[in-house]
C-alpha cells in the first residue's frame, strides 16, 4: 500500500503547478496520459490483489425491523440482522454465522470436508440455551455440548449414505426415485423421517419413539396447499403483485416431561395452546427490501415487517 501510495504521489507531482493553471497544451496532455496509465495500473493491481485475498470467500445475511402492536397489549419493536461467511478451499467448507443486531455473537461455526467416499463434517458452536429452568414450552431439561463430529460413507447400495457421529448415533438416508429416506439409530427411541411425490402431491412423514406426524402439499390453480397431522393449514397465493398467506393452527395439547430427567433428549413438560389463525400479506420493494403485515386471532395483533436478504 505504502509503495502504491508513493508511485501515486510520484506521478502526481511529476505535473508541475503552474501547467494546471494553462491550457492544455501538448506537453501537458502527454503528462496527464502518463498519469493516468500509472493510475489504472495501480488500481488493477489492488484489485487483482483484493480478489485473490477474498477467492473462496462469500458473505449473505439478512435483516429486520418488526413492530407488533400486540392487541391489547403494549407494542414492541424487535430488531434482528446476521451475518453469513462461507469459506470454500477445494472440497472443504467452512460456515460461520453471526448475530450482529445487539453486539456480534457467534451463532454458528461449522466444517466439512471430504476424504474420497468419506465426509467429515463438524459443529464446533455449543448453541444450547444457558438455562434449563423450565419456560412451559417443552425445553431440555439439560444443556448438553451440541459440538459434534460426524463421519458419513457413501456406501455402494444405490444412493445411500451411511453416517456416524461422536455421540453413537447411526444414520442411513438415501433416495431412490421420489422416495427420500432417513433413519436415525440412537441412544434411546430411534427416529425415521421420508417424504415422497405422488399424484402432484408432497408428503412427508416423520417417526420419532412411536410418536408419527405428517404433512402433504400441493399447488391448485395457483394456490399452495398444506396440511399437516396436527391440524395445521395453510394457503398460499399472489394477489395483484402481493403474497398472501392464510394459515391455520390446530389445538396443541399439553404434553407431560420426560420421565427418566437423566435422558439425552430430555424435556420439560409442555402447556396446551388453542388454534389461532394468521392473514400475512407481503410485498417486495424496488429498494430489494420486503414488506409484510400479518393479523393473528392468537392475541388480536397486528405486525409489521421489513425485511432484506443479500
Amino acid at each position: 500500500m505504502n509503495s502504491d501510495r508513493a508511485v501515486n504521489n510520484k506521478v502526481v507531482n511529476n505535473i508541475p503547478k503552474h501547467y494546471l493553471l494553462k491550457k492544455q497544451t501538448p506537453k501537458l496532455k502527454r503528462k496527464i496520459a502518463a498519469r493516468q496509465v500509472a493510475l489504472d495500473r495501480i488500481n488493477q493491481s489492488g484489485t487483482r490483489s483484493l480478489n485473490s485475498n477474498l477467492l473462496g470467500i462469500a458473505l449473505s445475511g439478512t435483516a429486520s425491523v418488526e413492530y407488533d402492536d400486540n392487541g391489547s397489549a403494549a407494542s414492541a419493536t424487535t430488531y434482528d440482522a446476521d451475518l453469513y461467511i462461507v469459506g470454500t478451499a477445494g472440497a472443504t467448507t467452512v460456515t460461520i454465522g453471526m448475530d450482529v443486531d445487539a453486539g456480534a455473537t457467534i451463532t454458528g461455526v461449522d466444517m466439512a470436508t471430504e476424504v474420497g467416499p468419506v465426509t467429515i463434517a463438524a459443529d464446533m458452536h455449543d448453541s444450547s440455551p444457558d438455562s434449563t429452568a423450565d419456560n412451559g414450552e417443552g425445553n431440555p431439561v439439560r444443556n448438553e455440548d451440541e459440538r459434534r463430529v460426524t463421519v458419513s460413507l457413501d456406501a455402494p447400495i444405490g444412493d445411500a449414505t451411511i453416517g456416524l457421529d461422536n455421540s453413537g448415533d447411526v444414520t442411513v438416508s438415501g433416495t431412490w426415485g421420489e422416495i427420500t429416506l432417513t433413519h436415525t439409530v440412537k441412544d434411546g427411541a430411534d427416529s425415521t423421517a421420508g417424504s415422497f411425490s405422488i399424484a402432484g402431491m408432497n408428503v412427508s412423514l416423520s417417526n420419532d419413539g412411536g410418536d408419527t406426524t405428517w404433512t402433504i402439499g400441493t399447488t391448485l390453480s395457483g394456490v399452495a396447499l398444506a396440511l399437516s397431522s396436527l391440524g395445521d393449514v395453510s394457503a398460499e397465493f399472489g394477489l395483484a403483485g402481493n403474497m398472501m398467506t392464510v394459515s391455520h393452527v390446530g389445538d396443541r395439547a399439553s404434553e407431560i416431561a420426560t420421565v427418566d430427567a437423566t435422558e439425552v433428549d430430555a424435556v420439560h413438560s409442555k402447556a396446551s395452546e388453542a388454534s389461532f389463525s394468521t392473514v400475512s400479506i407481503s410485498r417486495p420493494l424496488p429498494s430489494g427490501a420486503t414488506l409484510s403485515a400479518t393479523y393473528s386471532t392468537k392475541d388480536d395483533s397486528l405486525t409489521l415487517k421489513a425485511a432484506v436478504a443479500f
